[in-house]
């Protein structure tokens, strides 16, 4: 593994919430794991693809609820948008699946009301997705032995 997610998802931590930390959503930290474990299973890139159709089924969650129709649930939305049919997932993939899951059920452990509502899930993912932009790009752009010493 060439990238250092959890560092750059802390980053994007202290631009989205400020420093000290102490002001963070208290479930930054697990969750920080979560996506963390989301990411070594899958890759860099396959975690991006995760994160935004973990996005469209917490979208079509919202949908559903304000349409006061059948709920399916994420973990099913999320099945769909990852086009899980007709194959069964890899063991990395149920390992993501699994990961994302559970960061989006302890990201809802923050919503308040109010003024002092929490971040939503959708904030996490914008988080984790440009965390794997800077990972991807620091292993891309790392500067070679000849490079640094010239």
């Amino acid at each position: 593994m060439t990238h250092n997610f959890s560092f750059h998802l802390t980053q994007e931590w202290a631009n989205q919430y400020g420093l000290p930390t102490d002001d963070w959503p208290p479930s930054t930290a697990p969750v920080t794991s979560f996506f963390t474990i989301a990411v070594n299973a899958v890759g860099l890139e396959r975690a991006t693809t995760w994160f935004e159709a973990a996005r469209r089924a917490e979208r079509r969650v919202e949908e559903v609820k304000q349409a006061r129709t059948f709920q399916f649930g994420f973990a099913a939305y999320l099945e769909h948008a990852m086009d899980f049919y007709g194959h069964l997932p890899t063991l990395e993939e149920t390992v993501a699946w699994e990961a994302v899951k559970a960061a989006r059920e302890i990201a809802h452990h923050n919503v308040g009301v109010g003024p002092d509502a929490g971040p939503d899930f959708d904030d996490f993912l914008d988080c984790a997705m440009r965390a794997c932009g800077r990972s991807s790009d620091q292993s891309c752009s790392r500067p070679t032995v000849e490079a640094a010493s010239a």
